[in-house]
């Protein structure tokens, strides 16, 4: 690429926002040039805004310290320096479809951490791996919104990255039951041990809304476009529970699968090693080299040990045996702020403009 694209991040302050802004430190494509936030923050530099609020291991990084916080309610004004935004907004769910859509109507690109247009039926959510066809939805997006360039994409919930691609690699076993339990880390809920101290040493088995998430977005990454809507797969049925673990990044989830075409443990292993996709293909700068990577180990995979693995884009599964009530049952890590969310859209705007969704204005 020729000229880094102008990135703005919407919500840049929030623990997503700044995990944008780490992973996007030194990005060979994109370039952050623009930060907006709430009121409250606009007319502070990026590092006042934040004040004692940086939420990464990794310090600030210098390029942002300075840059003038903007209002993320004045889309034009925002939306006018960018080739595209990532948008990682703290509001309510019609509050974050109202704006996105604002951005996307300035022909401004709008990649999304949000689940507020999860389900809008034109608006692709994507695993990059799993279904880059779903981009195809955004023709029919950009005429309803009457765009030629602006449309909304969206990366799906962090709960599910944990399983849903291990289940893709096993589509042709045609899994068709699934009992997950997932086992969240606190910045899942944005927060750290220092701002949730209830946490310590304790389990919260209920996080709202994320059940019916973890059972049915899987759904609809298999899906399929049709009448230019996406409709989802009927099939696998999962069930599922989420709980809050004293953990502080990494999601883990306890699987039990039954399939239609009974596998060998060998296989399962095997298609694991050798599941790709679309940013392994093209060599996208933030695609894992090996998405998902089986460890023998008993106790693996482990998050202090695992949760990094492939610059935290990589999911590990261990655990793969035979279950006398279901076929199989395995054990899947993923890093939730990375690949479950800040990464995951990272890794979708890169496709989106490798596919040439995305473009210099």
């Amino acid at each position: 690429m020729d000229k880094k694209l102008k990135v703005g991040i919407l919500g840049a302050t929030g623990m997503v926002g700044q995990r944008f802004i780490s992973l996007l430190e030194n990005h060979p494509w994109f370039e952050v040039v623009t930060l907006a936030a709430s009121p409250r923050s606009a007319g502070k530099t990026y590092e006042e805004a934040v004040g004692g609020r940086w939420k990464m291991t990794a310090p600030m990084p210098e390029a942002v310290k300075n840059i003038v916080v903007m209002n993320v309610n004045e889309v034009d004004k925002v939306a006018s320096g960018v080739d595209f935004v990532f948008s990682a907004v703290d509001m309510s769910k019609d509050e974050i479809k109202k704006i996105e859509e604002e951005y996307a109507k300035t022909e401004t690109p709008v990649v999304s951490n949000n689940s507020a247009h999860r389900w809008t039926p034109d608006v692709p959510m994507v695993v990059p791996e799993i279904n880059p066809e779903h981009f195809e939805v955004i023709e029919f997006q950009k005429k309803r919104l009457g765009t030629k360039r602006g449309f909304i994409a969206v990366k799906p919930n962090c709960s599910i990255q944990s399983y849903a691609p291990v289940l893709t690699a096993w589509k042709e076993f045609e899994p068709y039951e699934v009992v997950a339990t997932t086992y969240q880390a606190i910045s899942g809920a944005g927060k750290t041990f220092k701002d949730w101290p209830e946490m310590v040493e304790n389990i919260i088995p209920y996080i709202g809304g994320e059940e019916e998430k973890s059972e049915m977005e899987p759904l609809r990454l298999w899906g399929k476009i049709e009448d230019g809507v996406i409709k989802p797969a009927k099939s696998p049925v999962i069930t599922c529970q989420c709980i809050r673990v004293p953990v502080l990044n990494g999601h883990t989830a306890a699987v039990f699968v039954k399939f239609k075409k009974k596998p060998a443990k060998e296989q399962l292993i095997r298609k694991l090693a050798e599941f790709k996709g679309l940013p392994q293909e093209l060599e996208l700068p933030s695609a894992p080299k090996q998405f998902i990577k089986y460890m023998e180990e008993d106790n693996r995979p482990q998050v202090q040990l695992d949760v990094d693995y492939e610059n935290g884009m990589g999911v590990t599964v261990g655990r793969i045996r035979e279950d006398k009530v279901y076929d199989f049952k395995f054990v899947g890590l993923s890093h939730n702020t990375v690949r479950g969310a800040a990464g995951g859209a990272v890794l979708c705007a890169e496709t989106l403009t490798a596919k040439g969704y995305i473009k210099a204005k």
